[in-house]
């Protein structure tokens, strides 16, 4: 099974020009004649096992293209109920004699050394995501990692080239592009449904803030020092990691230490949808203005070409408008003025954007195919810089021109210092 993905990945590198050497596929990757022999299961490490990583954990579990090899995590109760979920669901499937047992890590480098393990799934808090994620790369494995994918702009872009370099399948956690109403939504606009987009409102929350929780004795099961990992070292707080890991999702999201509060949150969904209704994956908007009270009431993006990106403001979700129309999407819920809109078919002529149905299955089968998933690492990166850069304006509260290709703010030093985010050692990417 890894034999026969280990060939495609190694050949999708030489594709890039990674290797110059021949690979030589081993005889027990081939079936009879000469053509690769059917997989088995995709075999996963599941990294971070919170509100969210259960979440992962119980669609996956039971899932008969995966079998969880190994589960990680900081607090040591949630890895025992972690692998007992994987253990149960594995006896329901009445597989006992295939099943190899689910080990429990608190450092994820030891899911990194195994080579048994084709794939790792990376549900830990934001400032976690980039070293892992780069960690499980870098180890030749397949990485689907949370959104926002990354706590910088100058982190979405290692990850991007990285993931090219090795070959690696990589989807972010970005799961709106796998519902039907984005997709519709996104291929209306592209397709001109409402004329020329000039204007979109994206309703999400605001920029986080500095973190002055006051500090709290640690909790005997949770190992503090491997939670804050590459982050600035500061006290426990119970808001950052409560020991129920599925009351709530936990307020780290909201502090310039962990997280980038609402923007990188719900922006990286609906900033990313977006994006991809304007054909800018990849790419960024070009200036950044702050509310100033006057010409810019609400923080205000800038396209080439001239469509304005508005942080608020909209009807809800994210909110088009166009010279002839208003589409306006969220979950489970699209809108169209004209009425109708999204019950005009897509032409076979007209723009069709990648299809996917669920986000996992998604990945899983481009584990296969060594094809790219609907939301890469150039696409999740891109989408966070577009939070980042919202993130920074605010912070500084002035506006600033961005090269993306250069990946730099203009004439602006103090800007470009935040486009890279301190890590404490030996954490890096």
């Amino acid at each position: 099974m890894r034999n026969r993905r280990q060939f495609l990945r190694d050949s999708a590198r030489i594709a890039a020009g990674v290797f110059a050497a021949p690979i030589i596929l081993p005889a027990s990757a081939l079936g009879r004649g000469g053509s690769v022999s059917p997989s088995e299961r995709v075999t996963l490490g599941l990294i971070g096992i919170g509100k969210q990583g259960f979440s992962h954990l119980y669609a996956l579990a039971g899932n008969k293209d995966v079998q969880i090899l190994a589960v990680c995590d900081v607090w040591s109760d949630r890895l025992e109920e972690a692998k007992g979920v994987v253990e149960r669901a594995c006896e329901k499937r009445k597989e006992k004699g295939s099943y190899r047992g689910c080990a429990a890590y608190g450092d994820f480098r030891e899911i990194m050394t195994r080579e048994d393990i084709d794939a790792v799934l990376i549900a830990t808090p934001d400032h976690w995501h980039a070293p892992i994620a780069m960690a499980g790369i870098k180890a030749n494995k397949d990485v689907y990692c949370e959104k926002p994918l990354t706590r910088s702009i100058g982190e979405a872009r290692a990850l991007a080239a990285a993931a090219r370099r090795y070959g690696c399948v990589f989807q972010t956690g970005s799961q709106q592009r796998s519902g039907r109403e984005f997709r519709l939504a996104c291929e209306m606009v592209r397709n001109g449904r409402i004329g020329r987009v000039h204007t979109i409102h994206v309703n999400v929350g605001g920029p986080p803030e500095l973190c002055d929780l006051p500090g709290e004795p640690v909790p005997q099961l949770l190992d503090w020092d491997m939670w804050l990992g590459p982050s600035l070292w500061r006290p426990y707080h119970h808001d950052l990691s409560p020991a129920e890991a599925r009351a709530h999702f936990p307020a780290w999201r909201k502090y310039w230490n962990f997280g980038g509060g609402g923007m990188t949150d719900w922006g990286a969904h609906h900033f990313d949808i977006a994006q991809w209704a304007l054909g800018m994956d990849g790419s960024a908007p070009i200036r950044v203005h702050p509310p100033d009270g006057a010409e810019f009431p609400r923080l205000t993006y800038e396209y080439e070409g001239g469509v304005a990106m508005i942080h608020g403001g909209g009807k809800r979700g994210v909110d088009f408008r166009g010279e002839n129309g208003n589409i306006v999407v969220d979950r489970g819920f699209l809108y169209t003025d004209p009425e109708g809109l999204d019950k005009i078919p897509i032409g076979p002529e007209e723009i069709h954007l990648y299809e996917s149905t669920n986000h996992h299955a998604n990945w899983l089968e481009c584990i296969q195919t060594r094809k790219d998933p609907i939301c890469t690492a150039d696409i999740g990166g891109s989408s966070a810089t577009v939070c980042h850069l919202g993130n920074i304006c605010y912070r500084l509260n002035r506006p600033l021109s961005w090269d993306n290709v250069q990946a730099q703010f203009l004439n602006d030093d103090e800007a470009n210092a935040l486009v890279n985010v301190p890590m404490r050692s030996p954490w890096h990417v």
